[in-house]
């Protein structure tokens, strides 16, 4: 049994091809005990082949997968005993209640009778689905079957958790409460998630580290401050900055400014590109000239940030790779 912090999940140069297709690509990576992971990407880049690898159900071109150190391909069985799997789409027997699923797969899982009874009541609670465990499955919203969903889950115990785009479809109320409960599942229970998605707002919420995944390729790999430690080592800041008044000096101002590289604006906000860090010495700057600052922030702390700089490190683009544009998604969240 795995320490803690010790590495539970280890991928090494996992590679899986399709004819002449490679949709994983000598994908190396190891996951800790208690983290929640998030293994980040547009649809196509090669997310769900890999947890299919890790559960056994596709056999890797080259390379391994191990789980506590059994090998997936190998051991399949003895890694599903261990491990929980909540698809993209959770299905149930529309028909039958939400306690009757979940008394169906206790029962495929070898509990019966009071035992079972207790763990369903148990796992009602926890999930927040008490009051509609008896109303038939087929009439949930998605926010209740994704929890439902992981009732089912837990009734085997799993050490692992693996979930395939969790809070597609799902309501702010429902996304919160699905977040809170995923957070809870890692921090008191001590089990180990993998969240697979390309919803970065949602990861940003509640990974401990991501895994930037492009066409088959690992290209980046840590928690949120690494990463963006990262983009800063290349040089690459970038200071959003609105300021009154708006008038025709402040642009020739802003350039004398040691660092700064280039300016653009978007509406009447300059977005400064510099090779520094220029927030304290653009803040003094400016109340020495006169000028109110209405609006300062550095882009790059925001997974949606950092993930345009590593697509633009790769050469690729959000477009290209399935993703719709961040303004129809309000992708531009602020901490």
């Amino acid at each position: 049994m795995a320490e803690k912090n010790e590495n539970v999940i280890e991928i090494q140069h996992l590679t899986k091809q399709y004819g002449s297709k490679t949709a994983v690509n000598d994908l190396n990576l190891s996951i800790r005990k208690g983290e929640v992971f998030g293994l980040l990407g547009p649809n196509g880049a090669g997310k769900t082949t890999t947890i299919l690898m890790l559960l056994g159900l596709t056999e890797p071109t080259a390379g391994n997968a191990l789980i506590e150190g059994m090998n997936c391909t190998r051991n399949p069985l003895e890694v599903k005993s261990m491990v929980g799997y909540l698809p993209d789409n959770v299905g149930f027997y529309q028909d039958m209640t939400g306690r009757q699923n979940l008394r169906f797969t206790g029962r495929l899982n070898g509990l019966s009778g009071p035992e079972l009874e207790e763990r369903i009541d148990h796992l009602l609670d926890r999930v927040g689905m008490t009051e509609a465990a008896d109303r038939k499955a087929g009439t949930y919203s998605k926010g209740m079957r994704q929890r439902l969903g992981i009732a089912d889950v837990l009734m085997k115990n799993p050490e692992i958790i693996i979930m395939d785009e969790p809070t597609l479809g799902i309501d702010p109320e429902g996304m919160r409460e699905l977040l809170a409960l995923i957070r809870e599942l890692a921090e008191e229970d001590g089990r180990t998630i993998l969240i697979s998605s390309h919803q970065l707002h949602q990861i940003q919420q509640v990974c401990d580290r991501v895994g930037i995944f492009v066409e088959g390729k690992l290209i980046a790999c840590g928690t949120l401050p690494e990463l963006e430690e990262q983009i800063r080592k290349d040089g690459n800041y970038l200071l959003e900055l609105k300021v009154s008044p708006c008038d025709d000096r402040i642009l020739g101002m802003l350039y004398q400014r040691k660092g700064v590289q280039k300016i653009e604006k978007e509406g009447d906000t300059f977005l400064v590109d510099a090779s520094c860090d220029l927030r304290t010495e653009m803040t003094k700057f400016l109340g020495e000239n006169g000028y109110t600052i209405l609006h300062l922030h550095q882009r790059g702390g925001d997974l949606d940030e950092i993930y345009r700089r590593y697509f633009e490190k790769a050469g690729q683009s959000d477009e290209r790779n399935g993703f719709e544009k961040k303004k129809k998604h309000g992708w531009k969240h602020r901490k």
